[in-house]
Formats: C-alpha cells, sequence, structure tokens
C-alpha cells in the first residue's frame, strides 16, 4: 500500500472528491485505484471562510513500485508503514511468579491487559472501585452528598481519565505505534471506530464506563486478577530488590515484579515509597483555575459561517502567553460543550477539573487557564513539596467556597478589575455541587494571579471574547500533572529499587490517557522481558 499525506479537500467536498485528488495527484486513471481508506484526517481553519479537510490516506493501487519510484522526492507519497502490534514474548508454562500492577487507570490497564495477553496472568490491585460504582459515588459528591476519599474522580476503575473529556490525542513521539495499540484495543471494547483516524478523537465519560468493564472481562479471561478497594500500603525490600506487598487488609503478596501505575494523586503512596527509600525528584506542574464561556462564543470565533458543521464539532482551543514577570500562562485540558466538575480526593480540600461527554452538547466550554511552577523557585527543599502546596491551594479554595466543597468562582471582569464578584452574568457556572462568588485572587500566589490577569486580555485578542465580563473562572485547578517523579533506567525500573516499575503520570511519564496507555505497554513489554530472562537463567 502507498500512504499519501497533506491531500487537502474543501470542508464539505463531495464523495468522490477523495478518488479525484488521488488520480489527479499520481497523474493515474481511474482504473488503477482499487482500495481507500482514510488513516488520519484533520482540519484547517486558520481561514474561517474555506476551512480545508487535511487527509492522510493508505490506498491500494497499481504499479506501486513505479509511483515509488516516480515520486521518490516527494515526502507525501511513502509506502504505507507497518502499524501491527508485535508482542516481545510468550509467558512459559512454568511461570512460578505473577507480576502485580498498582492502579487501574489507563496506564496500569494496558500494562495489566498486555502482560495478560502475553500468558503472564497478573494481579491488578485498585485501591478505588469499580468504574459503576465508582460513577456512583462520583455523581452521589457532585449532588451533595459525602465525598468518598477511596472513590472519586481520582481513585477507581479508570482512573482520573475517566471522568475527563476522554481525549485520545498527545504529543509523545511513537515511533512503534503503540498508540495505535491502544485505540484498535478501545475501539474493539466499544469506543467509536472515528477515532482511528480524526485528528483529536475523544470518547467521552458514559462510553468509557462501559468500555472499562469489558476491557477488565478481556484481561480476567485471559487469566488475569483483578481486585478492587485494595490499597497497597507497604512495599517490602531486600538488597535493593522489591520482594513484595502488604495491602490494607493486612495481606502480603510476593512478587519481585511490580508495576507502580498509581497516578498523580495517590499522595499517601508516594510518602510510603519516599519512606521506603525509593528514588523521588520533585518535578514541575501547573496551578491556576477553570475558566468557562459559551460554547457557541468559542465556534463562532474558530469556525466563523462554518460553525455547527458535524465534521468540526465543538470547537477547542489552544493558548500560551509567555508574561512579564518571566511565568507562562497556557490552557490545558480544553473541554468543548462540557462541565467544570468536582476533583476533589482529600477531606477539606477543593479540585477542579473538566469533563465532556461524546456529544459536547452542554452549553459551555470550559478549561484550565494554569500557570507553570517548578520546584527550584516555588517549593524547593524536598521531594514531596509540590504534593504540600496543593494541599495547601486546595483546602484555601474549600475554606474560601465555604467548607462545604462548594468552589470559590468569580466573573472574569471582576477578577480583571481585582474586586469580588456578588452576581453572575449570562454565562451560568456548571460546576457541582455549588460556587460561591468571592476574589479568587486569594487562592493562589501572588505571581500567578497577576500572571493570569495579563493572560487573559492577551488571549482576548486571539479568541474575541475570551476576556468577557461575565466569563467564569472556578477554582482551584491543581492536578496538571504528577509533582514528582519516580525516576527509572532504561529497563524501565526504578533507579535503586530492582523490580519496580514506575508507570504513567503519576510517575512523572504521561500526560493523558494516550500517553499512559502507550507507557504502560512499554513498562509491561520491558516487565515481561526481564521475567523471562530470569526464566532462562
Amino acid at each position: 500500500m502507498l500512504r499519501l499525506t497533506e491531500i487537502k479537500l474543501p470542508l464539505n467536498h463531495d464523495e468522490n472528491a477523495i478518488s479525484a485528488a488521488i488520480i489527479e495527484k499520481l497523474a493515474i486513471i481511474p482504473e488503477q485505484l482499487h482500495n481507500i481508506t482514510v488513516f488520519k484526517r484533520g482540519f484547517d481553519a486558520r481561514k474561517k471562510a474555506d476551512i480545508q479537510l487535511i487527509y492522510t490516506l493508505d490506498i491500494d493501487v497499481d504499479d506501486e513500485a513505479q509511483l515509488l519510484q516516480r515520486f521518490a522526492h516527494d515526502q507525501h507519497v511513502k509506502p504505507t508503514p507497518d502499524t501491527s502490534y508485535a508482542y516481545v514474548g510468550q509467558a512459559p508454562d512454568n511461570l512460578a511468579e505473577r507480576p502485580i500492577v498498582i492502579g487501574l487507570g489507563p496506564c496500569g490497564l494496558f500494562a495489566g491487559l498486555i502482560l495478560a495477553q502475553m500468558g503472564f496472568n497478573p494481579i491488578i490491585l485498585e485501591r478505588g472501585k469499580d468504574v459503576r460504582e465508582r460513577t456512583k459515588d462520583t455523581f452521589g459528591f457532585w449532588r451533595g452528598k459525602a465525598l468518598n476519599s477511596e472513590s472519586n474522580v481520582q481513585f477507581g476503575e479508570g482512573g482520573a481519565g475517566t471522568f475527563s473529556d476522554g481525549k485520545l490525542y498527545s504529543q509523545v513521539k511513537d515511533p512503534k505505534h503503540y498508540g495505535r495499540k491502544v485505540m484498535s484495543e478501545f475501539v474493539a471494547a466499544g469506543a467509536p471506530e472515528e477515532i482511528m483516524y480524526v485528528s483529536k478523537p475523544h470518547i467521552g465519560t458514559f462510553k468509557l464506563v462501559a468500555m472499562m468493564e469489558k476491557m477488565r472481562a478481556n484481561i480476567i479471561a485471559l487469566g488475569g486478577e483483578i481486585r478492587f478497594n485494595t490499597r497497597v500500603d507497604e512495599i517490602h525490600t531486600e538488597d535493593g530488590q522489591l520482594t513484595g506487598l502488604t495491602l490494607a487488609s493486612g495481606e502480603r503478596l510476593h512478587s519481585k515484579h511490580v508495576v507502580l501505575a498509581i497516578g498523580h494523586s495517590a499522595r499517601d503512596t508516594f510518602q510510603m515509597l519516599y519512606d521506603k527509600g525509593v528514588y523521588i525528584e520533585a518535578k514541575p506542574f501547573s496551578i491556576g483555575f477553570r475558566i468557562e464561556h459559551e460554547q457557541s462564543m468559542i465556534d463562532e470565533c474558530r469556525f466563523g459561517r462554518n460553525a455547527g458543521n458535524p465534521i468540526l464539532g465543538a470547537a477547542d482551543y489552544k493558548l500560551v502567553h509567555h508574561c512579564s514577570n518571566g511565568r507562562s500562562v497556557y490552557s490545558f485540558c480544553m473541554c468543548p460543550g462540557g462541565t467544570v466538575v468536582a476533583s476533589s480526593s482529600e477531606q477539606g480540600g477543593v479540585v477542579t477539573n473538566g469533563m465532556s461527554q461524546y456529544s459536547r452538547h452542554e452549553r459551555n466550554a470550559n478549561s484550565a487557564i494554569v500557570v507553570g511552577i517548578d520546584p527550584e523557585r516555588d517549593y524547593p527543599g524536598h521531594p514531596l513539596a509540590g504534593i504540600e502546596l496543593q494541599r495547601q491551594l486546595e483546602q484555601k479554595a474549600f475554606k474560601l467556597g465555604g467548607e462545604n466543597y462548594h468552589a470559590p468562582a468569580q466573573l472574569i471582569g471582576d477578577f480583571l478589575l481585582g474586586k469580588a464578584s456578588t452576581e453572575l452574568g449570562e454565562v451560568k457556572p456548571s460546576y457541582t455541587p455549588g460556587i460561591t462568588l468571592t476574589d479568587l485572587a486569594q487562592v493562589l500566589p501572588e505571581f500567578a494571579i497577576t500572571a493570569i490577569r495579563e493572560a487573559i486580555p492577551a488571549f482576548d485578542r486571539q479568541i474575541k471574547g475570551f476576556a468577557k465580563a461575565d466569563g467564569m473562572l472556578t477554582g482551584v485547578e491543581t492536578r496538571t500533572s504528577s509533582p514528582i517523579c519516580i525516576k527509572r533506567g532504561d529497563d524501565m525500573q526504578s533507579i535503586n529499587l530492582k523490580g519496580l516499575y514506575p508507570a504513567g503520570e503519576g510517575a512523572g511519564y504521561a500526560g493523558g490517557i494516550l500517553s499512559a496507555g502507550i507507557d504502560g505497554i512499554k513498562v509491561a513489554e520491558a516487565l515481561a522481558l526481564a521475567m523471562l530472562a530470569q526464566v532462562k537463567s
């Protein structure tokens, strides 16, 4: 097959336009073209009146070798690469030890799935509940019920990505096409087939719930074991080698091969690992607020008269501003047609995040607007200092919101003027359990408030109406990424504890569902190869 890239066509082209473009590009007759597969479809909306679709196509065509020779200097005509997944090995029947995976978010899910597919019969431990029970607890908290600190947006089957936009795109380098493996497994579990080719695929929470259940059943059918409500409270080591775990129940499990995929909010586990001597470094993350506008405004600004086109869907944005005080402010986890959600996992703290369903039909667009911070100047002195900073900000937000998990909020216009808000405008906040209008300058450090106040008008120059006075800011956003990195070597194991495989977002090696899934595959492969080498020796 041949792969053609950068095939541009009008937004509303007819069904024959793709084949016509191929025939024109290659200067062939129609009879030479036999099959067309859309590998990727994006769009260029820089000219709102003339939005172009951009295709990457795989085609079956006669005289392929001759065409490749003729287009040898054209980077947009190449052989189609092999993106199929190849397993690194197969577990022997007499394998004496079972690997353990801690955490059943995207990273742990794919680490466990790949190990199960290779016959290693992994044991997967998840401190939270299964996805359906967890959803009940999470929606109950949003409706004003008590926070369950072990079953919420952060903890439980599916990880934090379950209650998000379900975005499935990443900027990580992926030369082995692990991302295609992630996508294909999602499609097999019920995700829309379009995620295989649209440029910014997403799934949404409700679809993710059913998908997680199917993938769990697949792991169990392959010989894996999954335990919910199972927190790891201690690790055991001997001469620099991991030997096992103790669970909250008191049960002890023995294994010298453990994947650590605990997500970015397992603060008690980070503390336990640090106390046990596992090498951990503080890493940069970001803090800020959720910002809300009417989605129709974003659509109009981005797509003009093409707003509402089903191919384009709800418009998103990606913004960055370098401030005069040396800080950078950027949009993060933008959720078109979504809601701002309560994401607390500790008692007495307010945390916000964004979520969209697959339809993206809610009235508001929301995004985090965050300021980058780093250990050297903002939380020096201890590897876990970033965690303590997060906790302090979340507790401030809790108190400012009324100590009932309502979030502190402010109109954009009032925030820019430095005065507390007292009444809402046209943009209605979507956060539940509820909001308390106040002055958000009391929540974040002064440098962050100064930077965000400078950035919002700058963003308004790119998206007219971004600084609209009655747009909403809701606080506080602190869980943008893990505040720590559990360092690992080229063998994917902790640099000072053999047998521990730090993985995913919590360990500092991913940022989102797709990259976490990819990292889970990488770590599973490394673990499998280590176990196979151990058997041979």
